[in-house]
């Protein structure tokens, strides 16, 4: 078997997207030859991770002509929304297929399956159907509607330019993506849903995100909570309006004086300052402890750390900090919304209603209580988390059931 693996986003330590194209790349290449065409911009993280390796080869393709244009227009648009700019670059996909397809033709021969990994998305129209082989879409995840009650933050994040998504449909009756391609790996049932009709009949569900189980290991959990010994919750992720920060910050305002809690906030992005100016205001800052970025191990001894992880988003398409977080055997507390929906419930954690601040901030509140409460069993729940992680997002089970799907399309009727 010969794969042609397309992933515009590659390379490790680039963003979660990047993670996704890098695990697809390092751990097919242990299994089939493969090529690997991604854009010229991961070419330094690729190199520093050892690219290419055994049994590869990477064709890097470069279209900055547009994409550095089209970013910076979309930053100029869209100053505080990441979200906003990252859907308006992403149409710098079209042209790198275009160039992809073009240098890959003459090489089609070398070839027995397509898979074109990233971007995560169903606006990710590839054209490589038109090499004549099997090719595999996603997993996608996205056609996630925007959430209705939060008005104020998907005001904040210009969520009205979220229907540019729509422009994709055109392409895709144009370019024939999804009415051709032989599998689409879908993530969940809404983004299914946002797959054209015809084509759902070949969509199979695959959670498109993974964890690293020899990288998050699981650990003892901590003291439990106290009167003397302070609730220790985690936040990792993009520092963006519909993250929710601003709801860890108004719920451990609410127990000042009936529990000491501590949250560490990780990440990066727009509102790296005006978040700890939030936390001062509610006289809470000594409660937080604003770390920016950390790569992924330090990410892991954080969570060996902590008693519980939090992801209080609003709208979350996917989610791997949970499956990160599980993995490490602690408890999670996710907003029941998007790609949290699928793997947060009581036997690991606690799924918090998606009806506005206040009963997001009141669920966070809650929660914090039973931990404090009922320590051991808010212990069980992470080690479910443990269990699970293991029986259905680790990377090797993802690869293998992806090596199933390449042998049967390749069989013949």
């Amino acid at each position: 078997m010969r794969l042609l693996l397309s992933a515009y986003q590659c390379g490790p330590g680039m963003g979660s997207v990047s993670q996704i194209g890098w695990e697809w790349y390092s751990r097919l290449a242990k299994r089939v030859p493969l090529t690997l065409f991604t854009h010229t911009r991961n070419r330094a993280a690729l190199t520093g991770a050892g690219a290419p390796l055994p049994g590869t080869e990477i064709r890097y393709i470069d279209t900055e002509w547009f994409a550095g244009p089209l970013y910076k227009l979309a930053s100029r648009l869209f100053p505080r929304s990441e979200h906003s700019v990252f859907l308006v670059s992403s149409f710098d996909f079209y042209p790198f297929d275009w160039a992809v397809l073009r240098a890959a033709r003459p090489m089609r021969s070398r070839f027995d399956i397509v898979h074109a990994a990233t971007p995560v998305s169903p606006v990710a129209l590839t054209r490589l159907h038109k090499l004549g082989l099997p090719t595999v879409l996603g997993p996608w995840n996205g056609g996630l509607s925007s959430p209705k009650n939060f008005p104020e933050l998907m005001t904040q994040d210009s969520g009205w330019v979220y229907r540019i998504r729509d422009v994709a449909r055109i392409f895709d009756k144009l370019g024939g993506c999804t009415s051709h391609a032989a599998r689409i790996l879908v993530a969940n049932e809404t983004t299914r849903e946002a797959v054209p009709a015809a084509a759902r009949s070949r969509c199979e569900m695959v959670l498109e995100n993974g964890v690293d189980l020899d990288l998050f290991q699981p650990s003892e959990w901590p003291d439990a909570p106290s009167a003397g010994r302070p609730l220790k919750a985690l936040f990792v992720g993009r520092l963006i309006p519909f993250k929710g920060v601003n709801f860890l910050v108004e719920a451990v305002r609410r127990l000042q004086g009936e529990l000491p809690v501590e949250v560490t906030i990780v990440g990066d992005g727009p509102m790296r300052d005006e978040w700890p100016r939030l936390a001062q205001a509610a006289g809470v800052s000594s409660n937080f402890h604003f770390l920016g970025a950390r790569p992924l191990p330090a990410v892991a001894q954080l969570l060996r750390e902590s008693h519980v992880f939090c992801l209080p988003s609003a709208r979350e398409s996917g989610g791997a900090v949970l499956l990160e977080a599980m993995a490490a055997a602690r408890p999670i507390i996710a907003v029941a919304y998007g790609g949290p929906a699928v793997v947060t419930d009581e036997s690991v954690g606690r799924a918090l209603p998606p009806d506005g601040p206040e009963a997001v901030t009141a669920g966070l509140v809650e929660a914090f209580r039973d931990i404090v409460r009922n320590p051991q069993a808010w212990r069980a729940r992470g080690l479910e988390g443990r269990r699970r992680a293991e029986a259905e997002y680790s990377w090797d089970a993802k690869i293998e059931a992806a090596m199933r799907l390449y042998q049967s399309l390749m069989r013949p009727e």
